[in-house]
């Protein structure tokens, strides 16, 4: 994974000072990184019976729909208030520096859906949780929750220890 690795830059004091942010932009814009990141995504899950990947707005997007490609299942865009067209459910979330929610679909999830959930990034884990809280309140199992790059330091495992975590890069 040293070749992902060199594809993430740091961005420092982003979205506010003392932050590192981890820009995976170089990764997703390389065919061969990217390729190597989603083929690192699905490998662990592909005898999983997965049913469908939901992934949280926006750089989920990106990997989630790609991984949901990759296991020929259906995506499920997790969305930022107001995004959505149809009947939602929501889940309010605390983060480092504010509060926001997610919405989804009502109809998304099946009753006994088993979901992967993906994301480029685990940091404190608050929107992972917030994601699985959401997939569960609609009536899915998460079977796992998968990131590009997990940040060990701020121990976003501890929020999701009910979930297996699957993460490609560790810093």
């Amino acid at each position: 994974m040293d070749q992902l690795k060199a594809k993430i830059r740091d961005i420092p004091d982003f979205p506010k000072k003392g932050i590192m942010f981890k820009d995976i932009t170089p990764l997703v814009k390389d065919p061969t990184s990217l390729r190597l990141a989603i083929s690192g995504l699905v490998a662990p899950f592909k005898n999983s019976q997965i049913t469908a990947v939901a992934g949280m707005e926006a750089r989920g997007f990106i990997f989630g729909s790609l991984v949901a490609w990759e296991l020929n299942v259906g995506f499920i865009p997790l969305r930022k208030p107001g995004k959505l067209p149809y009947d939602v459910q929501s889940v309010d979330y605390k983060l480092e520096y504010g509060d926001a929610s997610l919405e989804a679909h009502s109809d998304a999830i099946n009753p006994g859906d088993r979901i992967l959930l993906i994301d480029d990034l685990l940091a404190t884990g608050g929107t992972a949780k917030a994601s699985c809280q959401l997939v569960e309140k609609l009536g899915g199992e998460v079977v796992a929750c998968a990131f590009v790059v997990e940040l060990a330091m701020l121990q976003g495992r501890n929020q999701l220890s009910n979930y297996p975590i699957h993460s490609l890069i560790e810093y």
